[in-house]
């Protein structure tokens, strides 16, 4: 009659055992997966190029799509801007941040049209002849903005193609896109100054987008 129970108890304890061990190792799978999804996330989702629009005359730069239906972009740029008057040529850094109300197919050839793209972005040039702040050796408000920082915002228009499954190497889809952009600079000037005209304070740019994931 003991050794039944012994017998008994052992086994209800191998029986416990395996079950602690299998929540246990299925906790720390999941706690695994969560992880590495969060630092899957970091990974940028496509690449861009631009022409013009306050960031360099030719700017490159990564970002990350998200949101539902990926209305939302956050991207990060490194531009290049020629010397043209001054004695060097520069880099800009800019972080802007997009926003895509909605998408439209057209046809039935994988092309997709964005009406309406929108956004903001900050840049600067990274150079010690600019700043933020009005230097000492200026009198109070002699300069009333900042000569190394801009606030950007603009609207525009993108057209897709979705590249077929079978033919895709390095993207899944070609964004093409031009923007109307102002800054805060030009904002100020336009309202101050009556005289000038759109093409004073606004600028077009032009870029491509290759989504990657």
């Amino acid at each position: 009659m003991k050794w039944s129970l012994i017998k008994y108890i052992s086994f209800l304890s191998l029986i416990l055992l395996f079950n602690l061990s299998g929540y246990s190792q299925n906790g720390y799978e999941k706690r695994v997966e969560k992880y590495q999804n969060q630092w899957a996330n970091l990974i940028p989702t496509h690449i861009k190029f631009q022409y013009a629009g306050g960031m360099g005359l030719i700017s490159i730069g990564t970002g990350w799509d998200y949101g539902k239906n990926n209305k939302w972009e956050t991207d990060v740029f490194f531009g290049f801007l020629p010397k043209y008057s001054t004695k060097e040529n520069k880099i800009t850094f800019t972080l802007k941040q997009n926003f895509i109300p909605w998408t439209k197919p057209i046809g039935t050839k994988g092309f997709y049209i964005d009406p309406l793209a929108c956004g903001l972005y900050i840049n600067t040039i990274l150079n010690g002849d600019f700043w933020i702040s009005e230097p000492d050796k200026y009198p109070n408000d002699y300069y009333s903005f900042s000569t190394k920082m801009r606030f950007n915002v603009y609207i525009g228009q993108r057209l897709t193609y979705k590249i077929p499954h079978e033919k895709r190497f390095f993207a899944k889809s070609v964004t093409a896109f031009y923007e109307l952009s102002t800054n805060d600079l030009y904002l100020a000037s336009a309202f101050t100054n009556k005289y000038l005209k759109p093409k004073d304070y606004l600028r077009l740019s032009f870029g491509l987008k290759l989504q990657f994931f």
